[in-house]
């Protein structure tokens, strides 16, 4: 049952890239990878950055072109323990980690020799760092999805305290209805489940290999394509050459981007929805202060201001910025063009970023229930349900009992009325003249049972029709804020949250396994150099 709010405030706390100008294009993807899908996964080490891609591109390519016999097998070993040089130095603190193919090849030349270059056979460098940026970006979806997951979590969490809370919602900026916060809470969730769902997507796109097209038409080096893509954890390839090395590269940032802008248009619209109550003198939700959710004015003794909720709000907008930027540097530009190919990485940093600050205000939270009430109360947000009332059981057009509603508000307020204080007696004074035929001339349907001009509602009827805690309570549609709906929402949201970390976790799981395997083949060659 909802009620009519405690007296009580409700406090709801919830559970190093290279200078060299070469390195630029390829630094781009660095940033992408980061934690574990599933959220009770470490971070992988060495960071799966661009320089650790090229590294198992490089393993794989010796894997795949000597057990094919296109590579003397008797050079193998001299190259593995090269590359596993190159790639030890890498991980080791301060080592050098080169983000472009020119600057990687030297280092693998300077300990393995010139031979070690036969592994470029059947490839380009921009094959190579696309197959590094989609492998980094899509660790980098990853990242975003998890923390997407526990922002989510936080709201669920929230709404899952406050069913029988009812509080004002707002459309054009202004008072409208009664809801349940945990109703509102639930719709912010829905548009959040449909951003978890554009990651899914665009990780099937993001999750086809490159490598192998070399520039953009092949080669004439028989290099097994789907072999290396199933070794670097790919789970097919970008079938057209061209496509895969001239116009899949340039739509990735553009894709991540837009996933980014909405997760920021739906962030930035819930906290702006909370700056609002801090214009109000006597707030029904707000930050609970300290740990620098709020800061005080140098001069006003008696401003707290959000601070966490302008960072937040200035995240979302730069992260819009970003998104956006995306499209517009990839228009208008032939295919083969670096400029589009880079900005993923940002973009997931600071969706990241973004949706740290929303879960952290979800859990700063302080909610005062008997306060939002007086807020429904010291207006007129119920008065739709009289209209809605008269016209449910006795058959009143909607639009003349929205009349009649509205010349209710019309004389409450000028006499500064709250619902709970309007007369019965008028209410039915203002019924006889609106449907029993006043000088406007508004009438009932014939055939009504309301076309006399006594106001068929008791006045214990009338009082409830304009009781927020019974609107909400009472509401019949499936969706609605009604506790039995609420309630089954949040059950399927919770569900919808427990397949999205299977999903996490299986995708990462295929990565790693695919890693794991190429670790083993590639042993299989890194073998003592004989005395």
């Amino acid at each position: 049952m909802l009620g009519a709010g405690g007296a009580a405030s409700v406090e709801v706390t919830l559970p190093a890239a290279d200078a060299a100008a070469a390195d630029a294009a390829g630094a781009a993807a660095a940033g992408a990878a980061g934690p574990a899908a599933a959220d009770c996964l470490e971070d992988p080490q060495p960071p799966r950055d661009t320089f650790f891609w090229l590294g198992e591109i490089n393993k794989a390519s010796l894997v795949v072109n000597t057990d094919e016999g296109l590579l003397d097998a008797a050079l193998a070993p001299a190259i593995a323990r090269g590359l596993d040089a190159v790639l030890r130095a890498g991980n080791a603190p301060g080592g050098a980690r080169p983000h472009s193919v020119i600057t990687f090849e030297p280092l693998l030349i300077r300990t393995a020799g010139v031979e070690a270059t036969l592994l470029h056979a059947g490839r380009s460098s921009q094959d190579m760092l696309a197959t590094a940026t989609a492998a980094a970006t899509r660790d980098g979806l990853l990242r975003v999805a998890v923390q997407l997951r526990r922002t989510t979590t936080a709201i669920l969490d929230v709404a899952a305290a406050n069913i029988a809370t009812v509080v004002p919602n707002y459309t054009n900026g202004v008072a409208a209805q009664p809801n349940s916060l945990a109703h509102e809470l639930l719709g912010h969730v829905a548009g959040l489940a449909r951003d978890a769902e554009r990651i899914r997507q665009a990780y099937v796109r993001l999750n086809r290999s490159p490598m192998g097209s070399t520039v953009l038409n092949g080669s004439n080096w028989p290099l097994n394509r789907d072999r290396m893509a199933a070794l670097l954890g790919f789970a097919a390839v970008a079938d057209n050459a061209y496509d895969a090395g001239q116009i899949a590269g340039a739509e990735i940032p553009v894709e991540v981007g837009a996933i980014g802008t909405s997760v920021a248009l739906h962030c930035g619209a819930y906290i702006q929805s909370l700056m609002t109550q801090y214009a109000d003198p006597r707030p029904w939700i707000l930050l609970r202060p300290g740990d620098g959710t709020t800061y005080v004015s140098s001069a006003m003794p008696q401003k707290l201001n959000p601070g966490l909720l302008v960072n937040v709000r200035a995240a979302a907008s730069r992260l819009v910025t970003l998104g956006v930027g995306r499209a517009i540097a990839a228009h208008n530009l032939p295919p083969g063009m670096v400029d589009p190919r880079t900005g993923a990485a940002e973009i997931v940093d600071a969706c990241v970023e973004l949706l740290e600050g929303w879960e952290r205000v979800m859990r700063a939270l302080v909610i005062d229930p008997q306060r939002a009430l007086d807020a429904l109360n010291a207006d007129w947000t119920a008065s739709q349900e009289l209209a809605d009332s008269l016209m449910r059981r006795f058959g009143l057009p909607f639009r003349v009992g929205h009349h009649f509603a509205s010349e209710v508000v019309h004389f409450a307020r000028a006499k500064a009325l709250r619902p709970t204080e309007f007369p019965y007696s008028e209410a039915c004074a203002i019924y006889a003249r609106i449907v029993g035929g006043s000088s406007d001339g508004a009438r009932t349907e014939a055939g009504s049972t309301a076309t006399g001009a006594q106001l068929p509602l008791s006045e214990e009827e009338f009082r409830a029709a304009l009781d927020p805690v019974a609107i909400v309570r009472n509401r019949a549609t499936r969706g609605g804020p009604q506790p039995a709906e609420v309630e089954r929402m949040l059950a399927e949201a919770r569900s919808m949250l427990e397949r999205d970390g299977e999903w996490m976790e299986s995708r990462r799981r295929a990565i790693d396994e695919a890693l794991l395997s190429l670790g083993e083949q590639f042993a299989k060659y890194l073998v003592p150099e004989e005395s």
